[in-house]
């Protein structure tokens, strides 16, 4: 198994699993919560038959990356994005983050100057701010956020349950994933901490990015979902297409939250297509 090593604020090693697969340009997957690279299985077994280097790794605390106790804020996973990127010595690479995953490409901006990175690609992304406040009225309220904690402290396998089937948007009306799909992201979610997965929530939904999108200076595709019932499209990726300068951004109608898998070929393509683009424009538009 292939590992980096990052650190813990004391200094402390951790190790951080990740998979290498294909050659040429550097693709870096950051997964979504509370899943693990497994989640980018579709993107990253066709991407390398297009000249692209895929590279997915696990957050701490999740996968097979090792647990530590804490360092589940986004300074301490923005270095551990550092960490992968310099010791495998990545040039010009593309960062595509799921969800949580973009909190950890916005800090690694404006913590480290986007070094080694030439352009991002946002899914389904919280940032910039995921909270209901008085200036972001289309957040998620506090006590939904509250009640996430809430219900992991008290059930986690439930709440894991119930959370697939909204991450999908599955219903008694509408099937878009197998059950299969469903008890596969059971098993890789529960193979995670359970101090990661509060932790993290704790971060994602408290974490406010605003003030840090304008660090973000290569071309950047958006991808969300208007369906999303998950990360609030309006509070998100409306707000980050606004904030980045060289952003093109693409909303998919009727698409869930987890729709790296419901909408995978139409994904596929924008990811090509836009990593292999000599550069960007400013588009806004739907599918």
């Amino acid at each position: 198994m292939k590992f980096i090593r990052s650190q813990n604020a004391d200094g402390t090693p951790v190790n951080l699993f990740y998979e290498d697969w294909g050659s040429g340009s550097p693709v870096v997957f950051i997964h979504g919560w509370p899943l693990d690279h497994q989640m980018w299985e579709y993107q990253t077994s066709v991407l390398p038959n297009f000249g692209f280097r895929c590279i997915a790794y696990d957050r701490r605390g999740f996968g097979k990356s090792d647990k530590p106790w804490d360092g589940y804020d986004y300074n301490t996973l923005a270095d551990d994005l550092k960490a992968l990127l310099d010791q495998l010595d990545l040039q010009n690479a593309t960062l595509v983050g799921f969800s949580m995953g973009g909190g950890e490409i916005v800090r690694y901006f404006s913590r480290h100057g986007g070094k080694r990175v030439s352009k991002v690609i946002l899914i389904s992304s919280i940032a910039p701010f995921m909270k209901q406040t008085d200036d972001n009225p289309d957040g998620v309220p506090a006590s939904k956020l509250t009640e996430i904690t809430e219900s992991l402290q008290e059930d986690r396998a439930g709440f894991l349950v119930d959370f697939a089937k909204q991450f999908y948007g599955f219903s008694l009306l509408s099937h878009p994933v197998s059950q299969g799909v469903l008890d596969r992201d059971f098993l890789i979610a529960s193979q995670a901490s359970l101090k990661a997965t509060i932790d993290c929530a704790q971060a994602f939904g408290e974490t406010d990015f605003r003030n840090e999108m304008r660090y973000i200076n290569v071309p950047t595709l958006l991808v969300h979902g208007d369906a999303d019932e998950t990360v609030p499209i309006k509070a998100t990726s409306d707000q980050a297409s606004e904030l980045i300068t060289q952003s093109e951004y693409i909303v998919y109608e009727g698409a869930p939250h987890g729709l790296f898998f419901t909408d995978k070929e139409t994904l596929n393509g924008d990811l090509i297509q836009f990593i292999q683009a000599e550069n960007s424009v400013d588009v806004n538009r739907s599918v």
